[in-house]
């Protein structure tokens, strides 16, 4: 099983490094399956629009709803992020088996069994290398969700480009 996680102190950071990996394992020629999530200010700044990108070349799906100026709720749309779920575990049973399984956050609905959850599941089951943001409301789930064996990794494209390489190789090795 190859589980990572990278997090980041600031908003917005870790969505912009996993949706900066994508961009460089795609321009490799990587086989991808998973999310990236995009972040885009709203009017009053204080909140944004969420958007994930479903990989390879999937569509964009806006998972984050409008509450209200004075909602405190979580803002996340479960059917639209559902979708991209669907989708992604659509991915996972196609002709061409991906290198890497990226997901943009094991999140709230991740530590409730939901949202991605399953999907990075069946990814491990497949062998195929997972790659997740997390933050630190969600770290602790994580780690119960990884029963120890996720490897934290340094918050750049080096580190999580060196951590793929190594993957690889160990994949390779365990083929022949």
């Amino acid at each position: 099983m190859h589980l990572a996680y990278v997090m980041t102190k600031d908003r917005g950071a870790t969505d912009r490094l996993l949706s900066e990996l994508a961009d460089r394992l795609q321009a490799q020629g990587t086989a991808l399956a998973g999310i990236v999530q995009t972040n885009t200010e709203c009017h009053d700044a204080a909140l944004c629009d969420m958007d994930v990108r479903v990989l390879p070349k999937g569509e964009t799906i806006r998972i984050s709803q409008s509450l209200g100026p004075e909602s405190r709720g979580c803002r996340l749309d479960p059917s639209a992020l559902e979708q991209a779920v669907a989708q992604v575990t659509k991915s996972l049973q196609g002709e061409t088996v991906p290198d890497v399984l990226i997901v943009n956050k094991f999140g709230k609905h991740e530590a409730d069994g939901r949202g991605m959850r399953p999907v990075i599941g069946e990814a491990l089951e497949l062998g195929i290398p997972v790659i997740s943001g997390v933050n630190s409301l969600n770290v602790e789930a994580f780690q119960t969700f990884a029963d120890g064996l996720a490897v934290t990794v340094e918050p750049n494209i080096e580190a999580m480009m060196d951590w793929l390489t190594q993957v690889q190789k160990q994949v390779q090795s365990d083929k022949t």
